[in-house]
């Protein structure tokens, strides 16, 4: 099975990278194909809104995403992973959104859409927010769900943590590492 995992946090060894490790633990790497995306270390830039990929699906920006749109099209699972920022994704998380627009034209303009291939298409929503009320979690995960939608995921389960702001603070969540965890085997384990 091949996992995409898009990293959308820019803090190294924050809490969003602290879940990462979870979702990690929980993959044989024997056995999967898993490629880690960390957003914030990558060239990419944002969508112009140009009309460029409207007639063929294909974005004329030659940058980065290229490879995430390989590794989108061959996943099988995709994890998405970002901390809230003003109730909403990260920038970087947002950004790589941003660009599947193409993805969507292929599948809503050109009506083409991903295979679904061997195992089906699932994915993972993992959010984290400074905030003790859920709002930033909500519109977090409508992004997300309309990302994956236009990838050809169709069915998803998130997993949000709140009042989540000091650098490390989600250790001290009392069941968020564990969650993370069985969320992660649920996704491969559910063939």
């Amino acid at each position: 099975m091949n996992i995409t995992v898009f990293n959308g946090s820019p803090r190294i060894n924050g809490n969003t990278d602290i879940i990462l490790q979870e979702v990690l633990k929980a993959l044989d790497e024997k056995i999967h194909t898993v490629n880690v995306f960390r957003l914030n270390n990558m060239n990419i830039k944002p969508c112009q809104d140009c009309g460029g990929c409207d007639d063929t699906g294909q974005c004329v920006i030659e940058d980065d995403m290229d490879i995430i749109y390989k590794a989108i099209r061959e996943a099988d699972r995709v994890v998405l992973a970002s901390p809230i920022f003003f109730s909403a994704l990260s920038a970087q998380t947002k950004i790589m959104i941003d660009r599947c627009q193409s993805l969507w034209c292929e599948k809503y303009l050109l009506k083409k859409q991903i295979p679904p291939g061997r195992f089906g298409r699932k994915g993972l929503i993992l959010l984290v927010g400074g905030m003790k009320k859920d709002t930033g979690i909500k519109c977090g995960e409508e992004s997300g769900r309309a990302f994956f939608r236009s990838i050809g995921i169709p069915t998803h389960e998130t997993l949000g943590f709140t009042g989540v702001d000091k650098k490390g603070a989600i250790l001290e969540h009392p069941t968020a590492l564990r969650d993370v965890y069985d969320a992660t085997r649920r996704l491969i384990n559910d063939e």
